[in-house]
């Protein structure tokens, strides 16, 4: 395995990125009329054409041409979070936003009924099949990297290489390191539940800001966390948020052999030593790691050190 290290200068962030990540899964409520987001954010659209295929768990946007990358993001975060990196990339590579029904509102298709992760890893598969696509860049944030973990696994041939940004194999382990999928389903239930029920209630702003703070650094950066979590549909950000916490790749992980790289953050919260021993055990079986812990950022490692991400990305791409 190999391990480099990225740090900045600032300020270090003062609470723990770990327990950010289980903040942003557990604290949902919805708006009550839907916000829907456009098919693409500005950036994406003022810079290159782009097509859209609309499936049954996702959507996908194309831009550019040239060798396959599918940049998948986390759990309630439409494809707007790979805005700093993707009119770029667009320029050398066939660049394929992935967003999951029902993350930026709209319509949520299948992902109303359970098997939202499984969904979007069949989709993913799907389309990927349709197209003669194989041996693709697959970059997931969160969530997004639990599912690339999946998709590797079931299919290994779709996955050349694997960057994954801030996701363990089973997040069950931040609650306890000897935990199972039978220890958290109970709460994981409740937690969903009670999610669900929440569908067409008023989403409280100081909710969304607590949120946003404990999964962002930069002021512009929550901003934007923020009205993410608002957009979401809290039926499809409930159910995936149980597919999360009761999906355990930990016993896979030996037999993923498609390389991966992995991006974590770590903070005064989380010290390096801390951060470094957490995600390294959790990808301890996996025979091929690049380890990149980046410091002073949160959850959203794009958004609050775009630059050390791009400079990752692209030496992943390389």
């Amino acid at each position: 395995m190999m391990f480099r290290t990225c740090q900045t200068n600032r300020t270090k962030l003062t609470i723990s990125i770990s327990l950010a990540v289980l903040t942003l899964l557990g604290a949902k409520a919805l708006r009550a009329e839907p916000v829907i987001a456009p098919v693409v954010s500005a950036p994406i659209a003022a810079s290159l054409d782009y097509a859209e295929t609309q499936m049954d768990h996702i959507s996908i946007v194309k831009m550019g041409q040239g060798p396959a990358v599918f940049l998948i993001p986390g759990l309630s975060s439409p494809r707007a979070v790979w805005d700093s990196v993707a009119p770029e990339l667009a320029k050398t590579h066939s660049v394929y936003l992935v967003q999951v029904n029902g993350f930026a509102g709209g319509d949520p298709r299948g992902n109303l009924e359970p098997g939202v992760l499984d969904g979007l890893v069949s989709d993913l598969h799907g389309f990927m099949a349709d197209r003669g696509i194989s041996g693709a860049a697959v970059v997931g944030h969160s969530m997004g990297g639990l599912a690339g973990l999946m998709l590797a696994k079931a299919h290994p041939g779709d996955v050349g290489k694997l960057m994954v940004v801030d996701a363990l194999p089973f997040i069950g382990t931040l609650f306890a390191p000897d935990a199972t999928v039978e220890m958290v389903e109970p709460q994981a239930a409740a937690m969903r539940d009670q999610m669900a029920s929440l569908h067409g209630k008023p989403y409280p702003d100081a909710m969304a800001q607590q949120i946003a703070a404990s999964n962002a650094l930069k002021p512009e950066s929550r901003a934007r966390v923020a009205e993410w979590v608002k957009a979401a549909d809290a039926r499809v950000s409930a159910q995936a948020m149980y597919d999360d916490m009761t999906t355990d790749m930990r016993p896979a992980m030996a037999g993923i052999t498609t390389p991966i790289t992995l991006l974590y953050p770590f903070s005064a919260m989380l010290p390096q030593e801390r951060a470094d021993a957490v995600y390294q055990g959790a990808y301890a079986d996996a025979p091929q790691v690049d380890f990149v812990p980046v410091g002073d950022s949160g959850h959203f490692i794009m958004l609050d050190q775009p630059e050390i991400f791009a400079e990752t990305l692209t030496a992943f791409l390389d």
